[in-house]
């Protein structure tokens, strides 16, 4: 991706943030040297893979299959002390596809926080990661539900959806409601670690530098 998509995707979730009157940390709107005269503060947000994170999952074509993520907070896995908890806001434009994956250690709760109304699609596969016909038990709310494999299911504003371990699921923004901003509360998370796609993807793209950085992703500080 280039910078400039970088910094325009920010942006735009940014102006989503205002309009519903949330407030990200303020080490959120810091620029590179803000975090470089942090150094303490930007090593624990990079250790905890924390703060912006905008991907095209390697495939050149972020407004078809992309995400603009903020990690608010996180702990890490496997460390004594550490928090046991993340929470991440996710932003989805229409049209924008977020590939089938899934998770061996995270348990999720997915919230449609506002904007338009958010789709996921469940899968189960084999061993091999052959589809599976079985159908879906998910918790929304409180309430249990059976879907079939790649049921659309619909979440308005204010609904949320758990995402069990091992069940494969991807997002997108019902088309004609506008861009989503989703919520995610979960166990730690850990994106190099813990995320399992059907099709081979580049979790953290590769970015051409065509204008100055406004936010760097977490992984840049």
């Amino acid at each position: 991706m280039k910078r400039s998509e970088i910094n325009h995707a920010i942006s735009k979730a940014k102006i989503l943030i205002d309009e519903y009157k949330w407030a990200l940390p303020k080490w959120a709107y810091w620029s590179k040297s803000d975090y470089n005269a942090q150094p303490a503060v930007a090593e624990y947000l990079r250790q905890h893979q924390m703060g912006w994170d905008v991907t095209d999952f390697g495939r050149g074509n972020f407004n078809k299959e992309g995400i603009i993520l903020f990690c608010v907070r996180n702990g890490m896995q496997n460390i004594d002390n550490e928090k046991p908890y993340a929470e991440k806001l996710l932003f989805m434009q229409e049209d924008q596809v977020i590939p089938f994956h899934s998770h061996k250690i995270k348990l999720e709760d997915i919230i449609n926080r506002g904007g338009g109304n958010l789709v996921l699609e469940f899968v189960k596969v084999d061993d091999q990661k052959n589809p599976l016909k079985d159908e879906i038990k998910v918790m929304i709310d409180g309430e249990l539900k059976i879907i079939g494999p790649y049921e659309p299911l619909i979440l308005q504003r204010g609904q949320s959806v758990t995402v069990e371990r091992f069940v494969y699921h991807k997002f997108y923004t019902e088309k004609g409601t506008g861009m989503a901003m989703a919520g995610e509360v979960s166990q730690v998370n850990d994106d190099k670690k813990d995320n399992y796609f059907l099709e081979p993807v580049g979790r953290f793209t590769k970015v051409e530098e065509d204008e100055s950085i406004l936010h760097p992703l977490w992984n840049e500080i």
